[in-house]
């Protein structure tokens, strides 16, 4: 039996109660504390003393998530060294300028030159710069499809899904509960645009372009009588042509995390 490396295999074998006794606010969080070292298998007491047996010898210890992101980034950067940039700049839908492409993100210009760095007006993030590379050396070009699918239906996207709601999708959530202005914001920030709120029937829905290939739809439910208010986050069904599941992850969750900042600023 191979290594456990993922946090949704230990949660398989937990109550799924969110009791809260082992001082995490949900399992999930404690199967994700377990893969990262924090927490013992046996520091949750209702798992089965045969699953703690079984499981306890196979867990690889995981390095902390935003490190994990970095050590991945020098990898990333050794494998863009090796790409021919002047025949992959179309399959990309970027442009070749003094040797560097040039890759539009969110109406920005970024720049990748034959090291693999990272370059913009912008302030660059490892959580965005990732996905950028995993763009340039896993893409395999081709149109965008046009249909519109959540995470969980990308390919291995599903064991995944509930750390993208919770990291993703609930926050961005949270931010537009609290400052109904911000979808309009990034709008013209980015280079965002309307998209046809009949397609999921939701009061406000917004792509935005984080990828030349890679479409993303923000689509936002008012709150409404007793109904809260809802947020998803979609990707054009194409989307694994061009990174993979992980990137994705990375891609979603790192768009949050600079809109959490840009609001801040607004405050």
């Amino acid at each position: 039996m191979g290594k456990i490396t993922s946090p949704f295999e230990i949660y398989k074998v937990l109550p799924q109660t969110n009791c809260r006794e082992c001082a995490l606010p949900n399992c999930l969080a404690f199967s994700a504390a377990v893969i990262k070292g924090h927490k013992q298998l046996s520091d949750c007491p209702y798992i089965k003393a045969a699953d703690n047996e079984n499981l306890a010898s196979r867990i690889g210890i995981r390095q902390d998530f935003n490190r994990a992101r970095g050590e991945d980034l020098d990898i990333l950067k050794k494998k863009v060294g090796t790409i021919d940039f002047s025949s992959k700049a179309d399959q990309l839908g970027a442009e070749l300028v003094s040797g560097k492409l040039v890759i539009k993100s969110l109406g920005k210009d970024f720049f990748v030159d034959s090291k693999g760095n990272v370059t913009s007006e912008c302030h660059t993030h490892v959580w965005m710069t990732v996905p950028l590379l995993s763009y340039i050396i896993h893409s395999s070009g081709g149109t965008t499809s046009g249909r519109w699918v959540p995470f969980r239906e990308l390919k291995d996207g599903s064991p995944m899904n509930p750390l993208f709601v919770q990291r993703g999708e609930k926050p961005l959530k949270k931010l537009i509960d609290s400052n109904s202005e911000l979808l309009e914001d990034l709008l013209s920030m980015f280079s965002g645009a309307r998209a046809d709120n009949n397609l999921f029937s939701s009061d406000i829905a917004l792509s935005l372009y984080p990828l030349p290939k890679v479409p993303i739809l923000i689509c936002y439910w008012n709150r409404e009588g007793d109904m809260d208010s809802d947020l998803n986050i979609f990707f054009d069904a194409s989307a694994e042509k061009h990174l993979k599941v992980e990137s994705l992850f990375s891609l979603g969750v790192g768009l949050v995390m600079m809109f959490e900042k840009i609001a801040q600023k607004h405050r």
